[in-house]
C-alpha cells in the first residue's frame, strides 16, 4: 500500500522560505512522478509542480515558477518542495500526490486523477 506523508507546514511571513517534504512507502521510489498541489478556502484543487523519475524533467505553474523548487532523494524515498519568496496567495492547504509507475512527459499531461495516491496535507499559511 503507497502511503505518503507530508511535513514541512507552517506559518511564515511574506517574502520568507518553506520547505515542505513528502515521505513515501510502498512503491518503488526510482520510477514514479510525484506532483504537489494545493487548495485554497474556496478555491480549486490547482496543480503547481511535478517531478518525474522517467526523464528527470520537472514542471511548475506560472504562479510558483522561479519561486518554488522540487526535487527529491531517492535514498530516503522523499520529494521536496522548498518555496521561496512566499506570497499571502500561496496560503493553503498543500498536497502531495504519486503516480508509480510513471513515464516521458507524464508531468506535462497529468492531471489530479492521474496520481493514484495522496498525503493527508499540510497548511502553509503566509501573512502579510
Amino acid at each position: 500500500e503507497v502511503h505518503l506523508v507530508e511535513s514541512g507546514g507552517g506559518l511564515v511571513q511574506a517574502g520568507g522560505s518553506l520547505r515542505l517534504s513528502c515521505a513515501a512507502s510502498g512503491f518503488t521510489f526510482d520510477d514514479y512522478a510525484l506532483g504537489w498541489f494545493r487548495q485554497a478556502p474556496g478555491k480549486e484543487l490547482q496543480g503547481i509542480s511535478c517531478i518525474s523519475s522517467s526523464d528527470g524533467s520537472t514542471y511548475y505553474a506560472d504562479s510558483v515558477k522561479g519561486r518554488f523548487t522540487i526535487f527529491s532523494d531517492n535514498a530516503k524515498n522523499t520529494a521536496y518542495l522548498q518555496m521561496s519568496s512566499l506570497k499571502p496567495e500561496d496560503t493553503a492547504v498543500y498536497y502531495c500526490a504519486a503516480s508509480s509507475p510513471s513515464f516521458v512527459g507524464f508531468c506535462l499531461i497529468a492531471t489530479p486523477a492521474d496520481f493514484g495516491s495522496w498525503g493527508q496535507g499540510t497548511q502553509v499559511t503566509v501573512s502579510s
